[in-house]
This record gives C-alpha cells, sequence and structure tokens, in this order.
C-alpha cells in the first residue's frame, strides 16, 4: 500500500521470519555462537528460550541456512505430536518412509540405523524443534531416549529446543528431571535495547529499499522503544501501522504523533499513565486512518489512469 510512496521494493516490517532481514544483533549473535558451540562440543541436547516474539524462529531459520555442511539437519517447526508423530516426523525428515503400523520399537530401529549410517559417512545430524513448550510430557520423553542412540563415544543425534519461557516450567517437572540435567547449554534470548531498536528499524527499511535515511525521527523511535519494550515482533507491527498513518495523512517522514496512533490500535504495547486509548489525539481515529489511505491509493490509481487517455 505504502511501498511507492515511500521508495521501497518489499514491505519491511512483515511478521513473517525472514532471514534476508535478519540482523546480527548482540542478542542473536551470542545465542548462536552457544548453539554452534554446543553442536561442536558433541552435546545432546541444546535449549535457546525468548519471550514471545523476540526472534526465535529467525535464529532457528538462521541456523538451518548457516550450520557446517558437517551437520545435517531435522526441523520441525511445530512439535505439539504424540511420540509416535514425533518419531515419524523425525523419520520424513531423514528421508525415511517406514511402517509406523509395525510399531514404536520399528520405527526407532530404522531411525537408529539411519543415524549410524550419516555418522559412518561423516556427518552428524541435528533435530532442531521450535515452539517447543507446546510439546506434550510423553513426547519429550521420547527426545530423551532418541538421544540415548550413540556410539561407544560420540550421540548419534543432537537435539536443539527453541521455546517461550513456559519451556523452563515444563521441563521443571519431577518426571522430567532426566532430560533436564543433559541439557548442557541453554540461552536466554534478550529483547533488543533503545539502541539495538534503532539499529533494527533502518537495517530493515534499508533491506526494503528505502532510498533515503532518518524515515523515523528520533522521538518516533524512542515511543517504539518504549512501547514494544524492545520486542521486534512488536516493533514490526507497531512501525507498519506507523507508515500507514504517515501514508494516508500524506507525511513522508514518521514522528511519534505517528506512533501514537498505531500504539492507540496494538494490543500488548506498554501505554504511559497519562495516554489513554480511550483519550485519542484529535484527528480522524485508526479507520479512518486507513480508510485515507485506501482513498489516497484509489486517487492515484485514478490520476496516472486519466493521464494516460
Amino acid at each position: 500500500m505504502y511501498l511507492e510512496f515511500f521508495g521501497m521494493r518489499e514491505l519491511p516490517f512483515t511478521l513473517t521470519p525472514n532471514t534476508d532481514f535478519f540482523l546480527d544483533l548482540d542478542g542473536h549473535h551470542q545465542a548462536l555462537e552457544v548453539v554452534q558451540l554446543a553442536l561442536e562440543s558433541g552435546e545432546g541436547f541444546i535449549m535457546i528460550t525468548g519471550e514471545v516474539g523476540t526472534g526465535k524462529t529467525l535464529l532457528c531459520r538462521r541456523l538451518l541456512n548457516t550450520i557446517s555442511d558437517d551437520f545435517i539437519t531435522a526441523y520441525v517447526p511445530n512439535p505439539f505430536l504424540t511420540p509416535d508423530g514425533l518419531l515419524l516426523a523425525l523419520a520424513e525428515e531423514l528421508g525415511l518412509d517406514v511402517d509406523h503400523e509395525k510399531g514404536r520399537h520399528h520405527v526407532l530401529g530404522e531411525i537408529n540405523k539411519k543415524l549410524m549410517e550419516i555418522k559412518t559417512a561423516g556427518k552428524q545430524v541435528v533435530f532442531l524443534l521450535d515452539e517447543a513448550q507446546a510439546m506434550p510430557e510423553e513426547s519429550i520423553e521420547v527426545l530423551r531416549l532418541l538421544t540415548n542412540l550413540e556410539t561407544e563415544s560420540e550421540k548419534l543425534l543432537q537435539v536443539v529446543l527453541f521455546g517461550q519461557p513456559e519451556l523452563n516450567d515444563l521441563l521443571s517437572r519431577d518426571s522430567l528431571r532426566q532430560l533436564r540435567q543433559r541439557i548442557t547449554f541453554s540461552y536466554v534470548l534478550p529483547t533488543l535495547t533503545p539502541e539495538e531498536v534503532a539499529s533494527y528499524i533502518n537495517h530493515r527499511l534499508s533491506k526494503s529499499g528505502f532510498p533515503g535515511v532518518n524515515l523515523f525521527n528520533l522521538k518516533a523511535i524512542q515511543e517504539l522503544a518504549r512501547a514494544s519494550a524492545g520486542i521486534p515482533r512488536l516493533i514490526n507491527i507497531l512501525c507498519h501501522k506507523s507508515l500507514l498513518v504517515a501514508y494516508g495523512r500524506g507525511d513522508t517522514k514518521i514522528t511519534n504523533v505517528h506512533v501514537q496512533r498505531a500504539i492507540m490500535d496494538t494490543e500488548d504495547v506498554r501505554i504511559e499513565k497519562n495516554f489513554n486509548r480511550e483519550t485519542r489525539p484529535a484527528g480522524p481515529g485508526w479507520s479512518g486512518v486507513i480508510i485515507a489511505a485506501i482513498l489516497a491509493s484509489v486517487l492515484t490509481f485514478l490520476a496516472v489512469y486519466l493521464l494516460d487517455i
């Protein structure tokens, strides 16, 4: 909607985890280093946790794209699966066509055979599971059994868990203490600092093709950092809405006025005590801004059309 207006090639603040927009900030850089070090050390279990929207899925996909050729990856983005379903998902990722009707023991045997083949070829298998906090307890126990597959000196399978803080609560159960004790490397993904928020916004604008600099002024960025609490997903939502507001008004720079209108329409953001959603600034509401933006697009199209006649 606003791409041509701001001179961009693509939307800069989508919610889809696009590794082309990855920015190697300190927190994400350290998380990748922890995982890579643990994998190279041959550790069986590694865990990365972080609040909703801090970029765990993007980090996971970045790892998938950059991991050494010495590793073969198996990836399950939604591990809310039964134990048998999890085993079948791993088998499928390894290219196996197993007969699940023969039972779990048969599937485990086929997986073990494949892992041995891969190890003999000089490779190591890494099993990555995103949103791991959603896993049933019985499926987590199957993961523990899978990491029992080993040679005399090395693990045949390494597991990396990405999850929300609730994953810690899940693993704190006494029934899962054997697995918890095997997690030798873990890292908590931090939120962005105010300085990192500015770098994050400008990086995504640059990647989108925006030809200028400082599209968001300092006060706008400060407001975004405060309201989002440094959570990338909220930053994306607020920036996208701020751009829509500016486009609807015909403004070429984003100020804290545009950001505040975006805040009014967004849940889970920090609201200052003197900033009430019901006490809206003068001017059209959020729905009015959207309508204005649509009308602007229509008028632009009509102008171009009439000039061509």
